[in-house]
């Protein structure tokens, strides 16, 4: 190879490097981040000559990193290097004010060509629900809501994830016992039901794994729906 490509510190040179989730680096990598800022400099792969660094450094966590500190999972010399200026940014549960309008903007993006809105009883639920994935499940909550809602109008039906009582395939329910067999179509819906309630990414993603068209796997997710409700007269 004659050309090589700049590594994320030589990258951001008179810029700005952005770590997200540093609480998720390992202890090993923890101890090159801090040389690297302690001495303000890095040698790049395969390179015996060290470089001078030139970046502003900010950093993102979910992470408690003063528990994690105590729990010796994150250097403390790390964190008083990188936290002279923290920035607090509260949850989804402490802006209940702030759900209504993300979630508007969230629906208008995933809607794409649909127009959708939410209705009262929606706002409602969205507002009361407890978010412990913050804006990632409030936008895994309106995906599922785009894709089970038939009208114009998204109703808490759409939003609300699969019963916890709900069957889940596991190796401990399959027998060989010939009456305890279930038909094909039968354990498609028990894995998709499994797949829909802890999948928290884009559900054209989703699709694409299941190796299906995301009108389908609407489609499939629509008569799950609706197979539950049927079960609940």
């Amino acid at each position: 190879a004659t050309h090589r490509k700049p590594g994320l510190v030589e990258a951001a040179r008179g810029g700005t490097l952005f770590l997200d989730e540093v609480g998720d680096i390992p202890l090993a990598m923890q101890v090159k981040l801090l040389r690297l800022i302690e001495s303000g400099s890095y040698r790049p792969v395969g390179s015996i000559t060290p470089k001078q660094a030139d970046f502003r450094l900010i950093c993102a966590t979910h992470q408690k990193l003063e528990e994690m500190i105590s729990e010796g999972t994150f250097r403390r010399d790390l964190y008083y290097r990188i936290s002279p200026f923290p920035v607090y940014l509260p949850t989804l549960n402490e802006r209940p004010e702030d759900i209504i309008p993300l979630a508007t903007h969230l629906l208008e993006q995933l809607s794409r060509h649909r127009v959708l809105q939410l209705s009262d009883r929606a706002c409602d639920w969205l507002i009361s629900h407890k978010y412990r994935g913050n804006i990632r499940e409030l936008r895994n909550l309106l995906e599922r809501a785009v894709l089970l809602c038939d009208g114009n109008s998204v109703e808490p039906e759409h939003l609300e994830p699969f019963p916890a009582s709900s069957a889940i395939l596991s190796s401990e329910s399959i027998t060989l016992g010939s009456s305890e067999i279930l038909p094909l179509a039968n354990l498609e819906s028990v894995y998709l039901e499994r797949i829909a309630r802890a999948y928290t990414g884009d559900n054209a993603a989703l699709a694409k794994k299941l190796g299906v068209s995301e009108r389908t796997l609407y489609r499939k997710l629509r008569q799950l729906r609706d197979q539950h409700q049927n079960d609940d007269i």
